[in-house]
């Protein structure tokens, strides 16, 4: 008997930022998704993202994992990453029987995991996994900042931005800052 293959696709988003969590996204596309809209998320605008998110999660079965500031801090921000993927593939309401991962680790513990780098410009489903992780994540930043607004988290979404580093001179750090980071390090030790 053929055993049809479930493939999930997984990225993660906000490695490079200077606040905020890693989030990841795990997908598995269904019947009747518009694979023309899936692209890497960094290549569509903050709009076309919102909308495009929607519909992948109407057509997909999805979910999302986080690590945390304070994991970032303990474990570093690869093992971060690993885990926040391994949280979103375990949170998946289908169990996939192939994963293929963005870049080129995989998380521990898993099987059936195929790294792929740049997968997020060259396969589907994990362009769909970039798009939702981004947009989740874009609109948890956005809702940070309207209780942290002296760093630009609305539109620099917790990268390095300029904005985001004169707040960090002005402010100081808060608790969603990773402190481990050098430019919020470097505001810590002056």
């Amino acid at each position: 008997m053929n055993k049809k293959i479930i493939t999930a696709g997984v990225d993660e988003v906000g490695r490079g930022c200077l606040a905020g969590p890693v989030v990841s996204a795990a997908v598995i596309l269904k019947q009747g998704i518009n694979l023309n809209l899936l692209k890497d998320s960094k290549k569509i605008s903050f709009n076309k993202r919102q909308k495009i998110s929607d519909h992948i999660k109407f057509y997909s079965y999805y979910a999302i994992g986080l690590a945390s500031v304070d994991e970032i801090l303990d474990l570093n921000i690869l093992q971060a990453s690993l885990l926040s993927m391994k949280r979103a593939i375990e949170r998946l309401p289908l169990k996939p029987n192939l994963i293929l991962i963005d870049g080129n680790f995989t998380p521990s513990g898993l099987k059936n995991c195929k790294t792929i780098i740049n997968g997020d410009e060259k396969i589907k489903v994990i362009s769909a996994a970039s798009i939702i992780a981004k947009v989740y994540r874009d609109n948890l930043m956005i809702k940070l900042a309207q209780k942290f607004s002296d760093y630009a988290w609305e539109s620099n979404f917790g990268y390095g931005t300029r904005a985001h580093l004169e707040g960090l001179k002005k402010f100081g750090i808060t608790s969603h800052h990773r402190k481990g980071f050098k430019p919020v390090h470097k505001i810590l030790s002056n």
